[in-house]
């Protein structure tokens, strides 16, 4: 078992690809910043290498818009920091025009369709309360 908890919630409304696009884009931003959390490199009976991957389970959950901005704000006064993904990144074809689209919203106009953090166990079972394991 885990002391901590590698928790990604997405809005419950987006298309299947939406979800799955935010899921992906989201996970890379706590990889990124907790190099701690990727392990080895994978070895096939072949010989064959493959990426390293998270070492701990990647919790899933859904919520509607309004949880999904509690948890937001709760991330934010706890001070855990999150990959944060807006709606209107969905327009953007590329990371320059994502991270300035973004930098036009603050924590209380930004339509938030995913967020992902780590954190200490018990402090992401708080921020995440209300959010449903995704199905």
């Amino acid at each position: 078992m885990f002391d901590t908890k590698f928790v990604i919630v997405v809005r419950d409304d987006l298309a299947a690809w939406q979800k799955l696009n935010v899921t992906a884009f989201l996970s890379t931003g706590v990889a990124a910043a907790k190099p701690d959390l990727i392990g080895e490199p994978y070895r096939d009976a072949a010989g064959h290498v493959y990426h390293a991957m998270s070492v701990q389970p990647i919790i899933v959950l859904s919520a509607d818009q309004d949880t999904i901005a509690r948890i937001h704000q709760r991330a934010l006064q706890r001070g855990v920091a999150a990959s944060l993904y807006i709606e209107e990144m969905f327009a953007t074809g590329h990371d320059a025009a994502n991270r300035e689209v973004f930098g036009k919203f603050t924590p209380d106009d930004a339509k938030v369709v995913g967020l992902a953090f780590h954190t200490d166990r018990k402090v992401a079972d708080k921020i995440s309360k209300g959010a449903k394991m995704h199905t």
